[in-house]
């Protein structure tokens, strides 16, 4: 398989991500508040997909599958990774599922376009591999397929350091509508 050295640097790259969680996770004696905790668990979560999703085709390549066979594998195996993992995920983590609810409908819709730019693509990727729509281009999609599950979680990392999508309290004032402050 020619694209070996790349696999593995996504997987390196991904784990860093994982580092990075890792490091928020205890920063300040650890995370907390659900935000945090559910934040820090999924940039974690999408940085261990991808080291996976980038070395299944590295592991599955020694055993001299065919090309046909090898990426409609890997594709498949990184579809329920992706959508599986993400489902058992959401229902085991108590503060993902608290986050939700605190969520306004606004900003649930937000971030999910904000993350459909990246998951939309990557399984339209994987579901042509599987299908065998392009067979001249399964390597090529099932890498711009980790490269986007990588760029997601890059994405859900920033998201994190800036806080952005945090619900906020009342009472927070942050949280007060921007009208020129209370009367005097």
């Amino acid at each position: 398989m020619q694209d070996t050295e790349l696999f593995f640097s996504l997987a390196e790259i991904a784990g860093v991500f994982v580092g990075f969680g890792a490091l928020i996770a205890i920063r300040g004696g650890g995370a907390t508040e659900d935000y945090d905790v559910a934040s820090v668990g999924m940039v974690v979560w999408g940085g261990i997909t991808v080291v996976f999703v980038a070395l299944i085709p590295v592991a599955l390549g020694r055993f001299d599958i065919p090309a046909h066979t090898l990426w409609p594998a890997c594709s498949l195996v990184a579809l329920a990774l992706f959508w599986i993992g993400n489902e058992v995920v959401g229902r085991i983590s108590r503060e993902l599922r608290a986050l939700k609810t605190l969520y306004t409908r606004r900003t649930r819709v937000w971030v999910e376009l904000a993350g459909a730019v990246f998951w939309a693509p990557m399984t339209v990727a994987l579901i042509a591999v599987v299908l065998g729509l392009f067979p001249d281009q399964e390597p090529a999609l099932y890498l711009a397929s980790v490269v986007l599950l990588l760029f997601m979680d890059a994405w859900m990392l920033l998201l994190l350091v800036f806080s952005v999508g945090r619900p906020r309290a009342a009472s927070d004032p942050a949280a007060l509508p921007a009208t020129g402050g209370p009367s005097a």
